[in-house]
Parts: C-alpha cells; structure tokens; sequence
C-alpha cells in the first residue's frame, strides 16, 4: 500500500470508524495526464461503510470525506472516487 493510501486511511478511521473501508491506487491508469503533471497527485477510489453516513444524501457523505482528506488535495491526491457502501 502507498504512503498516500495509508494516510488516507489513518485519516478515514480516525474521522469515520467504518465498518469496512477499501482503498484502491489507480493512478498507473492516469499516467501522462495533465492535471497529475501540473499538480503531482494520484488517483484513488475508497470505498466505505460508516455509521456516520447513515440518513445522509450521498452528496452530504462525499462532502464529509473530501473535507477529511482537504490536507491532501492536490499534491497527494489529484482525483478521488467515493464509493459509499
């Protein structure tokens, strides 16, 4: 797992306790892309299930997440996937 994907997950678990949580590097499918020359980044898909999200529009969870990882955008991570479970 890649440093990126671990600080990924530290920083999920300690903002989500999920019950499951999968992370996935898919930058080697990227590679050349202009938005990861210009800001350094990779690309990854999380998928998750917490407690957290229960009663929340899929858009509300998304916005939880992505303010988790804010620290990380855009010189670790260029895109992101969420997968809510």
């Amino acid at each position: 797992m890649s440093n990126t994907c671990e600080k990924i997950k530290e920083i999920l678990e300690a903002t989500f306790q999920p019950e499951s949580l999968h992370i996935e590097d898919e930058s080697w499918k990227h590679a050349g892309h202009a938005g990861v020359k210009e800001h350094g980044g990779g690309h990854f898909v999380v998928r998750i299930a917490s407690n957290k999200f229960h009663g929340l529009a899929r858009t509300q969870s998304h916005r939880m997440i992505f303010q988790a990882l804010n620290s990380l955008f855009p010189k670790s991570i260029h895109a992101l996937t969420i997968k809510i479970e």
